[in-house]
Formats: structure tokens, C-alpha cells, sequence
């Protein structure tokens, strides 16, 4: 179980560390872990296990000093030797897993607040060249429409002015009209 943990938390921080995923995997990743390490029975076993290495260490300690005083000389001093070691080494097992996981839960943290920083400064970048480009469109439209009613109030000026001129024409020609005798 404790090969299987190991596996799994060092497979979780290659993976936050060596993976440029997005946001999306990266939270996913994150919950599972978090529920993982949050799980009742993840909890249980790693209290489980840091209270059996305390719990036995001095048990093991005890035993090895007994073994060593029914020994003779050298292998008593040997027996106390390796209780010593095994209990100094079940606390120092205990002690590594415990800070081995607020090391992980540190770092996850700090990831998360790292791609949170840089997911909302591509969206301010981003909203930022939006808002640019909406800016220009709107300056182009307001040029071509400014554009057409120019060309718009010419044509009107122009056709004021042919309009006119036939006019005065048929007016001419009616009155060379009236101006003739009548038979």
C-alpha cells in the first residue's frame, strides 16, 4: 500500500510539474488528489500507519533488549544496536511520510494559484485585443457611413440640379409655344 501511495503522489507531482495541460486537466487532477488524500480510508491508513511505526518502535526496541541481554556479549551490544536503528528508523518513516504529503499538498496549492495567474492575465490580454478590434470596426463603419452620406447628399445635389435644368426647359418650350401665332 505504501509502494502504491508513494507511485501515485510521485506520478501526481511529474505530472503537475512536467505536464503543460490546460486549466481544465490540471483542476481535475487537483480534486482527484484532493479527494484522494481527503478519502476516510487514505486518512485511515496514513494515521494507521504513522501510530503502528510509533507503537512498535518501542515494542521492537524492547524485544531487541531482551534478545540482547539473553545473548552473550557481542550479540546483545548488536541486538540493542539494530533495536535502536529500528526505532529510530520507524520514526523517521513516520515523520518523512507526513512531511512528504504537506510538501505535496504545498506544491499542488501553489500550482494551482500559478495557473490561476496566468489563465486570468491571457484572459485580460485577450478581452484587451478584443476590445481593440471592436474599436477598429467601429472607426471603419463610422468612416464608410460618413462616406456614403457624402456621396449620398451629392447624388441628391446632382439630381436637384438635372431636375431643374428639365425644368426650365419645358418651361422655354412652352413658352416658344405660346409665342407662336395661333391658325
Amino acid at each position: 500500500m505504501k509502494r502504491k501511495l508513494l507511485f501515485l503522489t510521485g506520478l501526481a507531482i511529474g505530472y503537475v510539474v512536467g505536464a503543460r495541460a490546460g486549466r481544465e486537466k490540471y483542476d481535475k487532477l487537483r480534486a482527484a488528489t484532493e479527494r484522494y488524500w481527503r478519502d476516510p480510508r487514505v486518512t485511515k491508513v496514513r494515521s494507521d500507519v504513522e501510530s503502528y511505526a510509533r507503537t512498535q518502535a518501542p515494542i521492537i526496541r524492547d524485544r531487541a533488549g531482551a534478545a540482547a541481554k539473553a545473548a552473550p556479549g557481542a550479540i546483545a551490544g548488536a541486538a540493542k544496536d539494530v533495536a535502536d536503528k529500528t526505532s529510530t528508523l520507524a520514526k523517521d518513516v513516520a515523520d518523512k511520510t507526513s512531511t512528504l504529503a504537506r510538501d505535496v499538498a504545498d506544491k499542488t496549492s501553489t500550482t494551482a494559484k500559478d495557473v490561476a495567474d496566468k489563465t486570468t492575465a491571457t484572459a485580460k490580454s485577450v478581452a484587451g485585443r478584443v476590445t481593440d478590434a471592436a474599436d477598429d470596426v467601429k472607426d471603419q463603419v463610422v468612416k464608410t457611413a460618413s462616406d456614403l452620406r457624402e456621396r449620398g447628399e451629392d447624388a441628391v445635389e446632382r439630381v436637384t440640379l438635372s431636375v431643374s435644368e428639365a425644368r426650365d426647359r419645358a418651361l422655354d418650350v412652352e413658352d416658344d409655344e405660346d409665342d407662336l401665332p395661333s391658325k
